[in-house]
């Protein structure tokens, strides 16, 4: 019996589609989203007037993190056919066991990006250029893998910017916070991604595809930790520069709660971690959703104050 609402309830046809978008594992959609809510939450924090407006910036961003993450994930598995086919958890994906086109899943594509790319307009026009920025990060990621050892930091680049975007939604204009605050989501996707990537050393081994879980191998918690701590550090600084001028002591205080929290998650994750346990690598990875909401929590309750 299938526990995923693609398998259960999309009609037949359209499945392949869905898998291609990684529908049926929502996880990628909230770590692409979260940062997007992130720099929202500090645009409002920065000038201290949410807006209503704002309602449309964290639906379309949501809706553009779906979009956008299929997309991107149609791209790589086009790009990583080939390999896919030659990794155990990977080869029953749509294109390595035939059950779409080239050809289709570039169509799907598309048309993925076309729907976003209309959301896109609807923001200012700094929000614009940032989002037509973003596709060259996403073009590379799937290709870093190919040649060099830290292509989580190329996911990184890709899935945080969000960051930058959805705070220039809201300001109109770039600042401290949201470019400090998408270093933290890099760190973070550093520590996840990692904890991810070590589901399949054995296979990249024998194929020769590079990641950080391979190359920090016995060495991984002591890296976790930094990235820990770096995510933690960068993010508290972005609430500071984001909240200086607020005038509200006690809603800093709060806010900066939001990263101490996540980081107490992160460290769990750390205490759980073991490269060889599949099933346990795969919970921790999905984890950090919970670890992203934290501070969005806190951010929330401090724009209260």
């Amino acid at each position: 019996m299938t526990d995923n609402w693609v398998d259960r309830l999309a009609p037949a046809a359209t499945r392949p589609y869905l898998r291609l978008s990684r529908a049926d594992r929502p996880i990628g959609t909230w770590l692409l989203l979260l940062p997007c809510w992130w720099g929202l939450m500090l645009g409002m924090f920065w000038d201290g007037q949410p807006r209503w407006e704002d309602l449309w910036i964290a639906v379309g961003c949501a809706a553009g993190a779906w979009l956008m993450r299929g997309a991107g994930c149609t791209w790589n598995d086009i790009t990583d056919r080939d390999i896919d086919a030659q990794v155990a958890r990977t080869r029953s994906r749509p294109l390595p066991s035939g059950q779409v086109t080239v050809k289709q899943a570039v169509m799907w594509m598309v048309a993925q990006a076309l729907v976003a790319c209309a959301i896109l307009f609807t923001f200012n026009w700094t929000a614009i250029t940032l989002g037509v920025l973003s596709l060259l990060p996403v073009c590379i990621y799937p290709f870093a893998k190919r040649f060099t050892w830290w292509p989580q930091v190329f996911l990184g680049l890709a899935f945080n910017w969000g960051a930058l975007l959805a705070f220039a939604a809201h300001t109109g204009t770039l600042a401290a916070p949201a470019i400090l605050a998408y270093a933290a989501g890099i760190a973070w996707t550093l520590f996840y991604d990692t904890i991810y990537a070590h589901q399949d050393t054995e296979d990249d081994a024998l194929i020769g595809v590079k990641s950080t879980a391979r190359l920090f191998g016995s060495l991984t918690p002591f890296w976790l930790r930094r990235f820990l701590v770096t995510t933690v550090m960068l993010l508290a600084v972005a609430i500071i520069l984001a909240g200086l001028d607020g005038g509200n002591p006690v809603a800093l205080i709060l806010a900066l709660g939001g990263p101490w929290a996540m980081g107490w998650h992160l460290l769990w994750q750390l205490r759980r971690f073991e490269p060889d346990n599949g099933p346990r690598l795969l919970t921790l990875f999905r984890s950090n959703r919970d670890a992203g909401l934290i501070p969005l929590i806190f951010l929330g309750l401090a724009l209260l104050l």
